[in-house]
């Protein structure tokens, strides 16, 4: 309740904003963020503002115009190693203050108004996603380099298992931060990568990364570069907090049903997705009541297998500290949200919590927790191993299902 009164406040504000009782719109700064297939400028804010996006051709450019405005800071130096290639200003009573972003090809534009919390003030967000040229679509998503590993047996007619690595916050969202300073989208990323190289290290494993970097993406987008990559598995590395400083351990969480049905409404009620594929299966030749068993059928069982794999990874992650859930916990994050590949999300520790925080800054924990997933992993594959895989060929394990 709470949250909703403070979601209509702002709402009421931007409101006033637009009908001109604010009459002041100062941009106290200006960032970039680029990451594979898309970019990302933020605005920061004294105040909501009343605003305008558009696109330009020949050249390609995007143009922000923010009504009464004022840039009250320097413009950042655009590195071009996104889709943007220059970014200018100007004034003019016609349209107010007036950012032009010089463009290498054209893109769909996004914008909108973010509110203040615990680490920026207000916003003005333009998201601009794009498709990369072929010559560098290979980016995205980013690929770990495969560390040096004996080559299974006839490996050249068995493929390896994928699992999609998925760094939560980046760039403009930094997630958690501990009283030390310590940022989430560091620390789990650094825990993603050591994840990512103790998967490649295994026999007919290869990892993906969502990110290798600092840049933001959407929740929608990890789970898709997880489908598009043919993910066995898809996990989410997170640090929790809580207003508590003493609350402290490690959670794992899979999609609860409710989260299910949603997905399925969702599915069902986008035509560009019943195109598409889930569980190796097209829904857009189907009829509606047909498509919809399909999917609640597929979601179930991604849902059972999730959960099965949650409770191999924090069976082993109590081994290496305390668990702030003894079971596996259930929500609807939208990052779970894949309809075909089994996901779950760790909270590796609460950085909120000065003693985790500081382990969550020590590269020795973070290399355990890394382990301690893999372990998980692999328990859970050595029992269910996807056919068609070098895992496959190898004796099933009993009893570990």
């Amino acid at each position: 309740m709470y949250a909703r009164i403070i979601a209509l406040g702002y709402g009421i504000f931007c409101a006033l904003v637009a009908d001109g009782a604010i009459a002041q719109a100062t941009v106290q700064g200006v960032r970039v963020w680029d990451a594979p297939g898309a970019s990302r400028v933020v605005f920061d804010l004294a105040a909501p503002v009343t605003f305008n996006v558009f696109t330009l051709s020949q050249p390609e450019r995007v143009v922000i115009d923010i009504e009464q405005g004022q840039l009250r800071a320097e413009l950042p130096k655009v590195t071009n190693t996104g889709v943007i290639t220059g970014l200018r200003s100007g004034t003019s009573a016609e349209y107010g203050l007036r950012f032009v972003l010089d463009l290498a090809q054209s893109v769909a534009p996004k914008g909108f108004l973010l509110p203040p919390n615990d680490t920026y003030g207000h916003r003005l967000v333009v998201d601009l996603e794009y498709t990369p040229p072929p010559e560098v679509k290979s980016t995205a998503p980013a690929v770990v380099a495969p560390i040096e590993k004996s080559e299974p047996p006839a490996k050249s007619v068995k493929r390896d298992i994928v699992i999609a690595v998925d760094a939560g916050h980046g760039g403009e969202d930094p997630g958690a931060h501990g009283r030390k300073g310590t940022r989430e989208k560091d620390v789990v990323l650094a825990i993603a990568k050591k994840l990512a190289q103790r998967i490649n290290q295994e026999t007919g494993m290869r990892a993906v990364l969502t990110r290798d970097g600092d840049y933001f993406l959407s929740l929608r987008r990890r789970s898709r570069i997880a489908r598009e990559a043919k993910a066995d598995l898809f996990v989410s590395v997170h640090a929790d907090a809580f207003r508590n400083p003493r609350a402290s351990g490690s959670s794992v969480w899979v999609l609860s049903q409710r989260g299910a049905t949603d997905e399925a409404a969702r599915w069902l009620a986008d035509r560009e997705n019943q195109a598409d594929l889930v569980g190796g299966v097209s829904l857009d030749d189907k009829d509606d009541v047909l498509a919809s068993v399909l999917l609640d059928l597929s979601l179930t069982g991604i849902i059972d297998a999730s959960t099965r794999v949650a409770q191999h990874v924090l069976n082993n992650i109590s081994a290496v500290g305390a668990v702030h859930k003894p079971a596996v916990q259930y929500a609807g994050f939208v990052v779970l949200k894949s309809p075909d590949v089994p996901s779950i999300l760790v909270e590796t520790a609460f950085i909120s919590n000065k003693g985790e925080e500081a382990r969550l800054r020590d590269q020795r924990f973070q290399q355990q927790i890394a382990e301690a997933i893999m372990t998980g992993i692999t328990r859970y594959f050595k029992a269910n191993p996807p056919p068609g895989t070098w895992w496959a060929t190898l004796p099933l394990v009993v009893g570990e299902r």
